[in-house]
């Protein structure tokens, strides 16, 4: 959990994480979500609407992706600088209207690729391991190789 009084300095957080992750060889994909209100502090903790609907948010961020709110949105002032897209409406327990999602879309690098079997991410550069049959689909171990190998023949 990430708190900041700035959207800004929280949208640059989560861009920063989104770009330095993806540039890790065998690091796991994160995920998160974006949401922007008042929050009530106690003993050092933090409370209210606003973080549960933040939680919320990203369990619904699939991997490698942030999520926000329109509230966040419309809190930034650099608007521009990145593209958000609409994932939809969602309805979220203890809210009383549907909430419009959206993903931070950023300029996705082309040197690494999701290994489909534990879900690291694999930088084509690196000691990665090749599909036999199929160069675009690419594997962080021999054991993940040879898992999705078996699983293609088990579907066969």
């Amino acid at each position: 959990m990430i708190i900041s009084t700035a959207a800004d300095d929280l949208l640059a957080t989560a861009e920063l994480l989104l770009q330095t992750t993806s540039a890790q060889y065998n690091f796991l994909q994160i995920h998160g979500g974006l949401h922007y209100g008042k929050l009530l502090k106690r003993n050092n903790s933090y409370f209210g609407a606003a973080l549960n609907l933040t939680s919320r948010i990203a369990s619904q961020a699939s991997a490698g992706t942030f999520l926000c709110s329109d509230e966040f949105i419309n809190a930034i002032s650099g608007k521009f600088m990145l593209r958000f897209k609409s994932k939809g409406r969602y309805t979220f327990k203890n809210v009383s209207e549907e909430k419009e999602i959206f993903e931070i879309t950023l300029e996705k690098s082309t040197h690494f690729f999701i290994d489909p079997i534990c879900r690291m991410i694999v930088n084509k550069e690196a000691n990665s391991f090749c599909h036999p049959k199929q160069s675009n689909i690419l594997f962080c171990s021999q054991t993940c190789l040879d898992i999705y190998l078996k699983n293609e023949i088990d579907r066969d």
